[in-house]
């Protein structure tokens, strides 16, 4: 065996073994489309609280003059008895959105509401370590947490409580709604993403008896039952992923309610929308390393320890997308014309319509599982899969990142809190996200890599691999033009 022999084997071994992984990736989206279209809904309790709990209202926040006021005055107008309500603003802000907190606590205390503004001594620990700093004061027993993003409808509160009267259930996730849904074609590809996971993975998972995980915000906690798990710790970029599983394997129970929504605003631009990607991906991944082997030492039904692994892992994708674009695909099908093995491209077709294909069908029955009319959304929906191979760059060095043990810090989302209205990108420097220009301008240098190279594949009559180079072309030209058009000084129209 030749050098360039066992080079070939190497290459296409590996090509194939990533393939098999985002193939397997894909299945377990089909399954969890199964359960969504077989299984019933998660079984609901009858129980009710005879008299309304004590509820803390917890508000962290950070730098968001845009929307504190919204945030702060939707929760004031929950509709809820007032001697069984408080309201903690955790503010860890440094520019004027203090001051507009403290207007409007002030201004909510004289009309009776019991609101608190509470401003740390240092910013350590994010917004875990908001969170826990307001837990240690928190009279509630129970804690409902809303993002300065959020506002609830003033039901909100009632709708959702009534789960927490039993008492082996530890927390209560609302689905989000969204405010600037049709603002334009980066925030309506984000809602259908959202929509699929809240309306089949979050409710099979809930009616499966699986572990699933608190969104962050728009959900309610027994008090006791962070407590009990360990409470908030900030060594995770996702601290509400970290602490959801704590809690279901000290025993609590999770409880989802998919028909209660709270309106949410959405990263408005591809470089915000890429900020808050590459946060959720490297947290995900921290949690991964740190949770998966007390899953397995747990004792849990098998189907419970798959579940929560494939889970956990799923945000590994990004990185077998990115070998598979950088490394695999070029050297791939040089070997495959080398020596003529244009036979296993259609092995290649299958693996990729399993790992394609199965996530258009799981964003589409999505939208079907929320009565949204589909044909409505069916150019958002064939937007995702080159949005999301478009990200590989960006969320696989998340990845990388969270595998090698690099700390980052808490890097918040940018909020205008403007729906319906042009926005300025760059109106305020302090608030766009500080991210290198090295990865846009690197994800527009591979496109460019891959324009060539559907050139000669066409000059080479290589028919079976063009639409792949031409998909990766598209994927990352799109999302790199899309990040510097973000940071462009002009005013962007929403609506």
């Amino acid at each position: 065996m030749t050098v360039d022999d066992a080079a070939a084997i190497i290459f296409l071994s590996g090509h194939y073994l990533i393939m098999i992984m985002l193939g397997t990736l894909g299945a377990h989206r089909i399954y969890l489309t199964y359960l969504q279209w077989r299984s019933p809904a998660q079984a609901r309790t009858e129980r009710r609280f005879d008299t309304l709990p004590l509820v803390t209202v917890q508000l962290p926040v950070f730098n968001e003059r845009h929307v504190i006021a919204r945030l702060i005055d939707a929760a004031a107008a929950l509709d809820y008895p007032r001697d069984r309500l408080e309201i903690q603003i955790l503010d860890d802000s440094t520019d004027e959105t203090t001051a507009i907190a403290a207007a409007r606590a002030d201004y909510h205390r004289a009309m009776g509401i019991r609101i608190e503004h509470m401003i740390r001594p240092d910013r350590s620990g994010f917004k875990a370590g908001a969170l826990a700093y307001g837990l240690e004061r928190a009279s509630g027993e129970f804690l409902l947490i809303l993002d300065a993003d959020f506002m609830p409808a003033p039901d909100f509160l009632r709708a959702l409580i009534d789960p927490l009267a039993d008492p082996d259930v530890a927390m209560v996730q609302a689905r989000w709604g969204y405010l600037n849904r049709d603002s334009n074609l980066i925030t309506r590809a984000q809602a259908v993403l959202l929509d699929a996971h809240f309306a089949i993975e979050q409710s099979r998972r809930a009616a499966c008896g699986l572990f699933f995980n608190f969104n962050g915000t728009a959900g309610i906690w027994r008090k006791q039952a962070i407590c009990d798990a360990g409470g908030w710790r900030a060594d995770t970029l996702t601290e509400d992923l970290d602490l959801s599983y704590r809690a279901q394997l000290a025993g609590w129970r999770f409880v989802y309610r998919g028909e209660v929504v709270c309106r949410s605003e959405l990263p408005a631009d591809m470089n915000a929308f890429k900020t808050q990607q590459h946060r959720w991906t490297k947290g995900s991944i921290e949690v991964m390393l740190r949770i998966i082997p007390a899953i397995w030492r747990a004792h849990l039904p098998l189907r419970v320890k798959v579940e929560a692994t494939v889970h956990l892992t799923s945000n590994l994708s990004y990185l077998f997308i990115l070998l598979e674009c950088l490394v695999l695909f070029g050297p791939g099908v040089a070997f495959r014309e080398a020596y003529h093995l244009d036979a296993l491209l259609w092995v290649d077709a299958p693996l990729f319509a399993l790992a394609s294909l199965s996530h258009l069908s799981f964003f589409l029955f999505g939208q079907r599982a929320l009565d949204i009319d589909t044909r409505g959304r069916l150019r958002e929906i064939a937007f995702l899969i080159p949005m999301l191979i478009g990200l590989a760059l960006n969320n696989g060095r998340a990845v990388i990142e969270a595998l090698l043990g690099m700390r980052s810090g808490f890097v918040r989302t940018p909020k205008h809190g403007g729906v319906g209205r042009a926005v300025a990108v760059r109106a305020n420097a302090a608030y766009r996200t500080a991210r290198s220009r090295m990865g846009e301008w690197t994800e527009i240098g591979l496109g460019l890599v891959y324009v060539i190279g559907s050139v000669w594949l066409i000059q080479q009559q290589y028919w079976l691999s063009i639409p792949f180079a031409v998909l990766f072309a598209v994927s990352f030209l799109g999302i790199g033009a899309s990040t510097v058009q973000a940071r462009q000084p002009r005013r962007m129209a929403l609506a």
